[in-house]
């Protein structure tokens, strides 16, 4: 891996409240940084903060390049259409490549300056903060890697034993051999579950602490005298970790690991369906526009202005970036079929016509936030992982052996959506697949994970009623930046 991934650096850590006052670059001191239990803390938010920002999660692995890459939109813009079409060799296309990989290896890499030090200063942590940090940062550190492999690596499906990506686990300066697919999907479940056994017993999360808004009075997310302690679905968290292994286990065509996560997950009761009055709430100030008490966790983008800016600029401004066709959106969610009910469909979208005589656009609602001073109900977040993917984890890893229960999955989801008719317990095995993944395409719209699911089960990117591009590596996978094909000789 080239060097400049690997210089002892740590970021321009934030906390919630201030900076931490760092030597820049290669000159951080790191016995300075870790001779206090502050200082780990400040290091992990620094880590949350650089994810959130507009190079990863804030944008580029959200909202941005991967779901255009699902043919979410439409475009007339020439660079726009390009990147719909997987030129990734690109100019723009090359740089979102260069710098997720970058950006995401100079994240890991912070994670493994903390892991470095951690455990030898176990004695400087109070109560269960020594599980907590060690446990959130091992959690981001395969998350991670686990977004790596399934960017710029062909899937299991496809290859298991093709090269997947470096898994690193040292700060060096020297280069991390690249594993096979099946190695970085092993590595990222073995991390996973060591994150979750420490996670288990001390996260606040998994007893006596209920989901709720955080604008309510009285809010049991935020009433912990300890900020470290406050809105545990703004971190990794344990049930973060159940659903993070669900995934690797469904990654890999384990359906019974993947569904005993899920399970944890589901019976737990942790996270309730969002309420229909909540969702439609006439009042602005009070509206669930994001299925908020539904995440397990969400990347913080509250404070970042140019997260705000950036969200106006494509979705709803006067002439915004990506306004897909109503069309477009009618032939996502089944508008002519049961979609016309939707609560997605009904509440997500606004309708209008951008300029005489064009067609009419939907423009996506899901990120729309409040400015001052009227409030929100809940704060401006990315998605990291939501009980409805839990539940379409749990609805195909148990088809095979008790297709009843994989149905009653899939119909308390639909149900939860304002779906009524449900799907028939007689329904096949390939015909359940494919209206899982219309609905998961419904629910993910603006949050990229549509395009990891096409790929993991190979099958085709539908662009519309009448026209699909055939799966294949060369539409999957990303190839890795240049330069670091041009640093390696693995």
């Amino acid at each position: 891996m080239k060097k400049l991934i690997y210089i002892l650096t740590l970021l321009a850590l934030t906390s919630c409240n201030k900076f931490l006052d760092v030597k820049p670059e290669s000159q951080i001191d790191k016995d300075e940084l870790f001779t206090t239990e502050e200082g780990y803390k400040e290091a992990l938010n620094g880590v949350y903060t650089f994810c959130s920002s507009q190079s990863l999660y804030g944008e580029n692995l959200t909202y941005g390049n991967l779901d255009i890459l699902a043919q979410n939109y439409e475009f007339t813009d020439l660079s726009l259409r390009r990147i719909a079409n997987f030129d990734y060799e690109y100019p723009a296309m090359v740089g979102f490549r260069n710098t997720v990989w970058a950006n995401t290896y100079r994240a890991i890499a912070n994670c493994n300056y903390i892991l470095e030090n951690i455990d030898a200063r176990r004695s400087l942590f109070s109560g269960n903060n020594y599980q907590l940090i060690k446990g959130e940062t091992l959690l981001l550190r395969a998350y991670l890697h686990f977004d790596m492999l399934r960017l710029f690596a062909p899937s299991y499906k496809s290859n298991p034993a093709a090269r997947g990506i470096p898994y690193v686990t040292k700060v060096s300066t020297q280069s991390t051999p690249f594993s096979t697919v099946a190695e970085s999907v092993d590595k990222v479940i073995a991390e996973l579950n060591e994150a979750k056994a420490l996670l288990k017993d001390v996260d606040p999360i998994v007893s006596g602490y209920q989901v709720g808004y955080p604008s309510d009075l009285g809010s049991p997310e935020v009433n912990n005298p300890d900020l470290f302690m406050q809105n545990r679905r703004h971190r990794m968290n344990y049930f973060t970790a159940c659903g993070e292994l669900a995934r690797a286990y469904l990654y890999k065509n384990d359906m019974a690991n993947a569904l005993v996560n899920t399970r944890i997950i589901i019976n737990s009761n942790r996270f309730p369906w969002t309420a229909e009055a909540d969702f439609f709430e006439q009042d602005v100030t009070k509206r669930d526009r994001i299925f908020y008490k539904e995440l397990i966790s969400a990347w913080y983008v509250n404070d970042n202005k140019g997260i705000r800016d950036r969200l106006i600029d494509i979705f709803s401004d006067k002439n915004p970036t990506y306004a897909p066709t109503s069309a477009l959106i009618d032939d996502i969610y089944e508008r002519a079929q049961s979609g016309a009910d939707d609560w997605r469909y009904k509440q997500w979208y606004f309708r209008t016509t951008i300029e005489s005589g064009s067609s009419e656009r939907s423009l996506l609602q899901k990120y729309i936030s409040n400015t001052t001073p009227t409030p929100n109900r809940h704060p401006l977040v990315m998605p990291t992982l939501r009980l409805s993917e839990i539940y379409y984890i749990a609805a195909e890893a148990s088809f095979d052996t008790n297709p009843t229960e994989a149905v009653e999955y899939f119909n308390a989801l639909r149900r939860h959506r304002g779906i009524g008719e449900a799907v028939s317990a007689q329904i096949t095995k390939e015909d359940f697949i494919s209206k899982l993944v219309v609905d998961a395409r419904k629910e993910f719209y603006g949050e990229s994970q549509i395009f990891y699911m096409y790929k993991r089960l190979n099958r085709a990117v539908k662009v519309s009623a009448t026209i699909n591009i055939p799966p294949s590596d060369r539409i999957f996978v990303l190839p890795l930046p240049t330069d670091e094909e041009a640093y390696r000789n693995n």
